[in-house]
């Protein structure tokens, strides 16, 4: 059973200074809600409850947000602002939350090794709050829930990119299974147009079995002098296998200035006038 969840938000959000100097970039608002509930809200709807948080400092507000807030319900009880807070209060009380620090910031691959204290010796979803990914039907993660199911094994969702994007991004090659599904042969973190293996780009959304702890210990810095989590899922797959997921949604990347504003007016038109 799959029912945790990590989410390493330790990133200072330096393109979006300097709104992010004082506030965390996983809580600028889409339109009235922070970015990082959108991702919290898809764990929860895929069936993990048990939200982890891999922070760093300057990242108060993340728990603040997930708690409650006392002295605001008082002000606001019985008045027509108090329904503003129902949907947080909801993810409070359908999840349960903990956290824990990243000391220094030496990669995604080292946020999940420090997660490890809040998920245990089990397989588990890890959620990149910066990809804002919507579905019509189920989210992403729920997707690959499915799919974990029925494979049992590490699985990341992949998205086709543009060659003038590619290098930003961990690609994969790999044996298609199905149309939307490949076994992972290669991976190699932020390559060249000329090194990259395919146009399939990993985002961020995985689900992770508990090996990735110790092949994560066995790896060595990687690109930009980081522990990278690419580098540890090609260990994986060359042991074991790893599955790429072509998911069925839109996907915005929050963490551009050009992506946030995209995905505000997307939420703004087809979810916020909506409700």
């Amino acid at each position: 059973m799959l029912s945790k969840c990590l989410f390493p938000v330790a990133g200072y959000g330096t393109r979006f200074l300097p709104a992010t100097k004082a506030m965390p970039k996983e809580m600028l608002p889409l339109v009235n809600k922070p970015l990082v509930q959108y991702a919290v809200e898809e764990a929860i709807e895929a069936g993990l409850t048990e939200i982890g948080f891999v922070t760093g400092r300057g990242k108060r507000a993340i728990e603040d947000h997930f708690d409650t807030n006392f002295e605001l319900e008082h002000q606001i009880a019985g008045t027509g602002k108090e329904r503003y807070l129902d949907c947080v209060r909801k993810v409070i009380d359908e999840a349960s939350f903990s956290y824990t620090r990243q000391g220094e910031m030496r990669g995604l691959g080292d946020a999940i090794l420090q997660g490890q204290r809040l998920v245990g010796d089990e397989a588990f979803g890890v959620v990149l709050a910066d990809d804002l990914c919507l579905s019509t039907e189920l989210g992403v993660l729920g997707q690959m829930v499915q799919l974990f199911r029925q494979f049992r094994c590490t699985i990341v969702a992949v998205e086709e990119m543009p060659q003038d994007q590619i290098h930003k991004f961990g690609v994969i090659a790999g044996n298609e299974i199905r149309s939307d599904l490949y076994q992972v042969t290669n991976m190699i973190e932020k390559p060249t147009v000329a090194e990259a293996p395919s146009n399939l780009a990993i985002i961020g959304r995985y689900i992770l079995t508990p090996d990735i702890f110790e092949l994560l210990r066995e790896t060595p810095q990687g690109k930009d002098g980081e522990l990278q989590l690419t580098d540890a899922l090609l260990a994986q797959a060359q042991r074991g296998c790893v599955l790429a997921y072509k998911f069925k949604g839109q996907r915005f990347d929050c963490g551009s200035v050009d992506g946030f504003v995209a995905a505000t007016n997307h939420v703004y038109q087809n979810l916020y006038l909506r409700s």
